[in-house]
């Protein structure tokens, strides 16, 4: 969702006769008119989103709590898409379950920031064929690690205020 305060307005007063003023979004666009007539000139809206331009949205920042379960399931070994499914019900203790959507939507988003990898299939299985398999890289690893010790230093804040009791961290 984008906000009024991203974009950063220009506007243009002309107290002579009504100006046509255009610009181009990119190269390959056409010129779009900006005006609007008034009694004392033309007013030239534009309103540009810098943030686009120079600050990419960051797809994982933060985490999301499924990508983070996923990530811890795969810190233990590796595994395809069902058996993440099954370790996130199971590390959770069934508070989290991912349909099918959210993970492998997840799963893409984590391979193309290269926190997981895809793996060959072990030889051995029977549905080797089908199933892919995934792995934790390093990147992976470090993010999840960030992730855990920010959530523990959450935790420690809570206790702190005495919002939450309990010897968990």
């Amino acid at each position: 969702m984008q906000f009024a305060s991203d974009y950063i307005p220009i506007v243009f007063l002309a107290d002579v006769a009504p100006l046509t003023i255009a610009a181009k979004r990119s190269e390959s666009e056409e010129s779009l008119p900006l005006t609007s007539n008034t009694d004392r000139g033309t007013v030239v809206h534009r309103y540009i989103d810098h943030r686009a331009q120079f600050m990419p949205k960051r797809k994982l920042d933060p985490l999301p709590s499924a990508a983070f379960q996923i990530l811890l399931s795969l810190a233990g070994e590796d595994l395809h898409g069902y058996g993440i499914m099954r370790q996130v019900e199971e590390q959770t203790g069934g508070r989290l379950r991912l349909g099918p959507g959210t993970l492998y939507s997840s799963i893409q988003t984590l391979l193309e920031e290269g926190l997981i990898e895809e793996i060959d299939s072990p030889a051995e299985a029977a549905d080797a064929r089908r199933r892919r398999h995934y792995r934790l890289t390093a990147g992976g690893r470090k993010l999840a690690r960030s992730e855990a010790d920010r959530l523990a230093d959450l935790l420690r804040v809570a206790r702190a205020r005495k919002i939450f009791k309990g010897d968990y961290v």
